[in-house]
């Protein structure tokens, strides 16, 4: 069945309800106003930070969409891009592309000009929806996307060559159309991180989207009492689709847009949150908060907040010890997954297992793992070796790109690309990429394990590892290390905190510099690569 049905079902069910509330407290006037029908302030102000949707405009404001994308020549299967950072909007445009028979492109908004042009072009676009803080980027490229006939703008100052999206979706019907979906039917296409180069387009099915809403319910019951915080960019799929178990639901979710640990801790007491998922270093600066007097949690309502998750990374055991301490009564969980297995969920940990903090779990609902070696032979227990899964969110393929499908995918199963082991109770543990493992006088060194080690250092708040040449040994191990506000801490420090590692994991080279993440949390491992791997050449050169 088409997740579409599921907003169609709330729209009857719960139709004067709220489902959306977007809270921008970087944009909040001096009183705090309630917005109970979003169409009330589609001319509000600017500067009012607080506004709601209803299910049944939700549904209309997709259904106008749709209606939009048909009245101007889309048919069933074109590709339509949206390129808009999270708003109110987001989510009713994305249903009323996929309620029209197209496939939904969301785009990275940090994608630079030159990024959005070929992945337009290589997902075969057509049509393409943005919002004000992209302008400047589409300027220099709207010239230069043939395939790209129509061009929407939602919000204020349109630029010339692109057309009004409120305005020509008021004068459009808010009855469904009548396209008929099936679970066979292409969806979306989400674009890998592109930490090897540009991103591959992953294509997903209907189906695809079905079974990210039903394992995600499956695993954190949402009810309709809950009410689920998103931060993260809906454009990834990790934010999309854990917000789809409250779809499911038909309960309440609130998009902040912001990160200060105040701010979440504000729409937590406020809103009445029940379940937030986090991104590693957003958890972190909550507890930095904490501990640094910046925020008291005796100022917040947080008795309601039942669940707190992580995900899109590895998450250090040492920062879910430090969250108990503060939080005793939360529920933790972790999930694992890749756009390429629509977002999260196909490895599980489940909040009854918590004294397996660092794992990242178990086969998630509806899905299968094994761990293989290089000949996809299944490895014994405690070996690493590469993660594989299988299961109903599985790609249909990379998109336009069939040398690189067959490479990972083979008789429904996914390989991932990520180095991980098996313990006896079968729990799963992610040891690191394939591509960032460190080979070391002819040791495997996996930097996920260096790096979950010196988390665990009082004044490291961050670290990355990363391998940097060298001519005797072939590569070393360098820790760029970020350390929080107000510790001191030098190379002696941490390599004598290192002397309990065995010698060739210890890093043979310490910097201190702040770790980039992208978006969704993920260390950018290549801009540290671009920036230090001079250090080994240089290293290597001296050593002759």
């Amino acid at each position: 069945m088409p997740i579409t049905e599921f907003l169609t079902r709330n729209a009857q069910a719960y139709g004067s309800e709220t489902c959306l509330t977007e809270i921008n407290l970087d944009l909040q006037d001096s009183h705090h106003v309630i917005w109970k029908e979003y169409e009330l302030i589609e001319n509000n102000p600017a500067g009012e930070y607080r506004r709601e949707m209803t299910w049944r405009v939700f549904d209309e404001k997709a259904n106008r969409m749709a209606n939009l994308l048909i009245k101007r020549g889309i048919k069933k299967g074109d590709k339509v891009a949206i390129l808009l950072m999270n708003c109110l909007e987001w989510l009713p445009i994305y249903f009323g592309i996929l309620k029209a028979g197209a496939i939904a492109v969301p785009l990275n908004f940090r994608y630079t000009a030159e990024e959005i042009k070929y992945c337009l072009g290589l997902s075969d676009t057509v049509a393409l929806i943005f919002g004000p803080e992209f302008i400047g980027r589409m300027e220099t490229i709207y010239d230069q996307i043939p395939k790209v006939k129509t061009l929407f703008f939602a919000g204020e100052g349109r630029p010339s060559f692109a057309e009004c999206y409120d305005r020509l979706t008021a004068n459009c019907s808010s009855e469904a159309p009548r396209i008929e979906l099936t679970d066979e039917d292409d969806a979306v296409i989400y674009f890998s991180s592109g930490t090897t180069g540009f991103p591959k387009a992953i294509l997903h099915t209907h189906q695809s989207l079905m079974s990210a809403c039903i394992t995600e319910q499956k695993h954190h019951g949402q009810t309709r009492e809950d009410n689920f915080l998103c931060i993260p960019p809906l454009y990834h799929t990790g934010a999309k689709m854990h917000w789809f178990g409250s779809l499911l639901a038909g309960s309440k979710a609130v998009l902040l847009r912001g990160i200060k640990p105040e701010w979440i801790l504000r729409t937590v007491s406020e809103e009445k949150i029940t379940i937030v998922w986090l991104l590693v270093p957003w958890a972190q600066d909550i507890l930095d908060a904490i501990e640094g007097g910046d925020v008291k949690l005796e100022d917040y309502q947080l008795s309601q907040w039942r669940l707190m998750h992580i995900g899109a990374q590895p998450v250090p055991p040492s920062l879910i010890h430090r969250w108990k301490k503060y939080f005793p009564n939360h529920l933790y969980d972790t999930n694992y997954g890749l756009s390429e297995s629509i977002g999260p969920g196909c490895v599980h940990l489940g909040t009854e297992n918590i004294h397996k903090v660092g794992a990242i779990g178990v086969p998630g609902y509806n899905w299968e793992v094994k761990i293989i070696d290089e000949h996809r032979n299944p490895v014994a227990e405690g070996e690493v070796g590469e993660l594989a899964v299988k299961g109903p969110g599985v790609m249909k393929c990379y998109y336009n790109d069939p040398e690189a499908s067959t490479a990972v995918l083979k008789d429904g199963w996914l390989f991932t690309g990520d180095m991980a082991r098996r313990d006896e109770d079968g729990f799963i543990y992610l040891v690191d990429r394939k591509k960032d493992v460190i080979i070391t006088g002819g040791e495997n060194i996996y930097p996920v394990q260096i790096e979950d080690f010196l988390r665990a250092h009082e004044a490291v708040k961050d670290v990355a590892v990363i391998g940097l040449s060298d001519k005797r040994l072939g590569e070393i191990a360098a820790a760029i290390i970020e350390l929080k506000p107000g510790y001191q801490c030098n190379e002696e420090d941490i390599e004598t905190y290192c002397v309990s590692l065995p010698r060739y994991k210890r890093p043979r080279k310490i910097i201190f510099d702040k770790v980039p993440r992208n978006p969704t949390g993920k260390i950018e491992k290549p801009r540290l690569r671009e920036k230090y791997g001079a250090l080994g050449l240089v290293a290597a050169e001296t050593s002759r």
